[in-house]
Order: C-alpha cells, then structure tokens, then sequence
C-alpha cells in the first residue's frame, strides 16, 4: 500500500530537523509500505545526511524534560513516560545534567525516550557523558535515528488511515509480503572510527564471517578456525559504515559470529594487519539487533555492542 500523495520537506521536518535529510526523503517518496520508508530513511540518515545535516536534526529538540508550550505534539509523547516519572530531585538533576552535557558536546542529549522514565534517561545520560566526543556523535545520531523512524511510523499511519477521496482506492489492512521482514537493517550491523584521526574510516574492508562447524565451537584452546562460513563482505563508506553483511531477517540464527576488518591497506604502517572481533548470539537473542563497530588507530582497536 502507498502513501496517498509524496510527502513534502515540510511533512519530513516533522520527523527529523535536517532539511537535507528531509528534501532527499521527500523526493523519495511516495512509498509502496512502511518498510520501504523506513529503508530509505535509513539509508539517506546514514549515508548522505553528513555531521552538518546530524546536528541541525538535533537542534530541532528540546532537552529531555522541558514542558515549554513550543515543545512539539510528538516531544511531548515521546517524553511523557519520563516527565510522568521524575520527582522534584529527578528533574532537577536531568537539567542540570543536560546543561553538563551540551557544554561538553555542544548538542542536546540525544535518546529515543519513548516508554523510557525519568531514571532511565537520567542514568543513560551518565553513562554517555563519559564518551569521547566522536563517539557521542554516532551515539546520537543514532538516537536520532529511532527517533525519525518512529515518527516516520506515524506520519505514514496518518498518511494511509486517511479517508479516501473521489477516484482513490482504500486498503484497509494492507497485506506482509510473504518473506518481508520487520527489521529495516540487518541483525547485524558496523561502522569503523579512526581515533587517530578524528573521523570515519572510509575504504575498510570488511567480512562478515558465521562458525558452521557443529561438531566443535571457536573457543580459546580451540584455535583452528576452520569452520566459518562467509556471510557477506562490503567496503567501509566515507561516513565509516560497512554496506549489508547479511540478509535482513526477523530472527538471526544463534551461534558464533566474526567480524573481520582488512586494517593493513587502511594503515600500512599500523600494528595490526587485520582486526578480528568473535562475539556469540544467544537463543534468547534473535530478534535482537547487534552493532558492533571498530574503533582503530594505528597501535590500538576498541569495540563494543552498539543499537
């Protein structure tokens, strides 16, 4: 099912602040489903949105608590679990807290508040003021990120509950594709960081790699690695971010997983020829998303889960 008309930049400015973000959906657009939406946002955020784009995206919200009446409808619900929870003491440290963090950062807190309370927030905020800042920056971005898909999820509800004017057809209840998936992005995702430098790493590449021996697992004493199976493999873009490693499921087959990233023609005189990260996806976890990124320099790497 389409959206009824192509939406306009001043239709995506409701979902996301940056007008570049907004003019390249809107001339997306219209969509044939909500998930094609969605994978075009998601695309155009992360690819052709740059720094600029992200912070003016940010500077379209307000801090985390603020009940001003210029406060938008969708803040205000987004922030209702949270401002239903904060005591007195509560709003009054999240405040302070947001003034701490835009001094460091020099943007708003960023987070998907929504069904989040006031002490989840306020921990979070904590948390995350402690990352350097390019770190942050990607944190937020992809705050901002759950935030614009889940605004794009109403605006397309809105779109398509319309009533049907003179010579439009309406579809109640559209139907699932048969083999679509409700994910907009692999179950697994990267993106590399040159510490170094300051900057995404651009031109890295990278496999995505899945253990398919059974009759073994990769594990320290057992270090011949002979039963991966590849999954999928991509280049590094100029925003750092690998292409999809993998095909965009509900449930991610439980196991063990490597992924592996050619540093030596990034960085010939570096330490490290190539870098390696083995993580494992449990049973309870399939319909979760796992981000795992590379943060390199010539003589160090760190990595972590992500959203």
């Amino acid at each position: 099912m389409a959206t009824l008309r192509p939406l306009t930049v001043e239709d995506v400015l409701r979902v996301n602040g940056s007008r570049r973000f907004a003019a390249a959906l809107a001339a997306a657009s219209p969509f044939d489903s909500l998930a094609d939406a969605l994978l075009a946002a998601r695309r155009i955020w992360l690819n052709e949105v740059d720094v600029t784009g992200w912070l003016e995206a940010f500077a379209a919200h307000p801090s985390i608590g603020t009940t001003s009446s210029s406060v938008s409808k969708w803040s205000k619900e987004e922030q209702s679990a949270a401002l239903s929870t904060a005591t007195d003491s509560t709003a009054q440290e999240l405040s302070e807290w947001n003034a701490k963090y835009r001094e460091k950062f020099g943007f708003v807190f960023m987070i998907c508040a929504s069904g989040r309370t006031a002490p989840e927030v306020l921990a979070e905020l904590k948390r995350r003021y402690a990352n350097r800042p390019i770190v942050e920056l990607e944190a937020a971005a992809e705050e901002e990120l759950k935030i614009s898909e889940l605004r794009l999820t109403k605006l397309f509800s809105a779109e398509t509950a319309a009533p049907p004017t003179s010579g439009e057809n309406h579809i109640s209840q559209p139907d699932k594709a048969a083999g679509s998936s409700n994910r907009t992005r692999p179950p697994i995702t990267t993106h590399v960081l040159d510490t170094a430098l300051g900057s995404p790493a651009a031109g890295i590449e990278v496999h995505l790699e899945m253990w398919k021996d059974v009759s073994s697992t990769p594990a320290f004493d057992n270090k011949e690695f002979k039963g991966w199976t590849t999954l999928g493999t991509s280049v590094t873009n100029n925003d750092g971010r690998s292409g999809q490693l993998m095909d965009i499921v509900d449930n991610v087959a439980p196991g063990f997983y490597r992924i592996s990233f050619n540093t030596s023609k990034y960085a010939p005189s570096g330490f490290f020829p190539y870098v390696s990260i083995i993580f494992e996806i449990k049973r309870s976890q399939t319909t979760e998303h796992f981000h795992v990124p590379l943060l390199h320099s010539p003589f160090s790497f760190t990595t972590y889960r992500g959203s």
